[in-house]
């Protein structure tokens, strides 16, 4: 944590609204992609990112400055995110990133990306197929690269729930990817090549 983060929790923990504002620019990105990979939709991922920041804001109190704050956030966005799927019965988790972001870059051609773009909706029909904590769970090793504890700490787990959650999800995705692929005749890839964008 940088020093000048440090000094807006600490003022945003006092009550000063402007260094709580300087928090939410600086980590609006990674909660709005978080609620978007998890409930697949702009305007509720939006809607979420919103309503995570708010919680965030009437808990800034009880934030621990020893804990990582973004882990801490994103705990909060999952948790969220997590009650909207239980709500609408619904798995949805697409693995489009930011419109800005989806736009293949001057170097691949049309079929780098027409094949990319394949291969992101074959990743996301498997998602589909997760509940919504070993989704979360998913969402923040392989697109947060958070650690076993982190995961944990933001999902209310054990760390050997999120072990055995992590590898139960993984089985399951190699399962169905290799059922994808050997019904498009290409060889089946061992679980931990399944692609992640």
């Amino acid at each position: 944590m940088s020093s000048s983060e440090t000094e807006w929790l600490s003022q945003a923990q006092q009550g000063d609204e402007e260094a709580f504002s300087i928090l939410v620019n600086t980590y609006q990105n990674q909660v709005y992609n978080l609620c978007y990979r998890m409930l697949g939709d702009p305007v509720e991922a939006e809607d979420a990112a919103q309503e995570s920041f708010w919680r965030a804001y009437q808990a800034i109190q009880k934030y621990d400055q020893e804990r990582s704050f973004i882990t801490w956030l994103l705990s909060i966005a999952a948790h969220y995110c997590i009650d909207q799927i239980r709500k609408r019965h619904m798995m949805v988790l697409p693995l489009d990133i930011l419109p800005e972001a989806e736009a293949p870059d001057s170097g691949p051609g049309p079929e780098s990306y027409t094949a990319h773009r394949e291969l992101q909706a074959q990743v996301q029909q498997l998602l589909e197929h997760l509940n919504s904590q070993d989704r979360a769970a998913v969402v923040m090793r392989y697109w947060y690269d958070f650690s076993d504890e982190e995961i944990a700490e933001s999902l209310s787990l054990t760390v050997s729930a999120v072990k055995s959650r992590l590898h139960r999800a993984r089985k399951e995705l190699a399962t169905l990817w290799q059922g994808q692929q050997t019904g498009n005749a290409q060889p089946a890839r061992r679980y931990h090549e399944i692609p992640v964008f």
